[in-house]
């Protein structure tokens, strides 16, 4: 009977290359580990090596997460400004008591 077959995520293969390149375990130790054949970590290691300078050619910055905006920063430096002013209206409404 034939295996079917696994299609992992990006983030699952990146990590997994990620820790064959920095190589703390070995190759074999992390197929044990995953339940991946060494041959594929290899192919994954071997794609994000040449994936890197790709990276810094293109001189674009990268994304940032989904859930941050422009206006996001702009909504913090106003709820900012106005606890500073809540802050002053309460002190200057103790000394009028």
């Amino acid at each position: 009977m034939a295996r079917k077959r696994n299609n992992h995520d990006p983030k699952f293969k990146s990590r997994v290359a990620l820790e064959a390149i920095r190589g703390i375990k070995t190759v074999s130790e992390l197929s044990a580990q995953y339940g991946i054949h060494p041959t594929l970590i290899n192919r994954w290691k071997k794609q994000v090596i040449e994936s890197l300078p790709e990276v810094f050619e293109s001189g674009k910055v990268p994304r940032k997460p989904a859930g941050e905006s422009p206006e996001i920063g702009k909504l913090y430096e106003q709820i900012g400004r106005l606890q500073v002013e809540l802050d002053w209206l309460k002190k200057k409404s103790e000394s009028l008591h």
